[in-house]
């Protein structure tokens, strides 16, 4: 399943009211560590994009979102159920670490 592009006008539908945990990559196109795990969050969606659906949050774009969630340094990346965030982390992951995420 491919990546979605989250903005403050699909994020109700999208995210809150989505059956499946999601994955959100909050990024900048400007910011290097984003640019180093845009391709591992793709990849991700690919292998489990059928139980958990992967977004990703332009902060440029959306600062509505970023402030929302309490983003202060990119990438971040949080996993939501129900519309909580169960899960956030800041900075470069390696894949095992956000698969690990996704687990809780």
């Amino acid at each position: 399943m491919s990546v979605v592009t989250i903005t403050k006008d699909n994020y109700e539908m999208e995210v809150v009211q989505s059956d499946k945990p999601v994955l959100l990559d909050f990024w900048a196109p400007w910011c290097g560590p984003c640019k180093m795990v845009s391709p591992i969050v793709d990849e991700i969606a690919e292998e489990v994009g059928l139980v958990i659906k992967v977004g990703k949050i332009n902060v440029d774009e959306q600062p509505e979102l970023a402030a929302e969630f309490k983003v202060m340094s990119i990438p971040t990346l949080a996993v939501v159920r129900g519309g909580v965030v169960v899960k956030k982390s800041v900075g470069a992951k390696p894949k095992k670490d956000i698969l690990e995420m996704l687990e809780a």
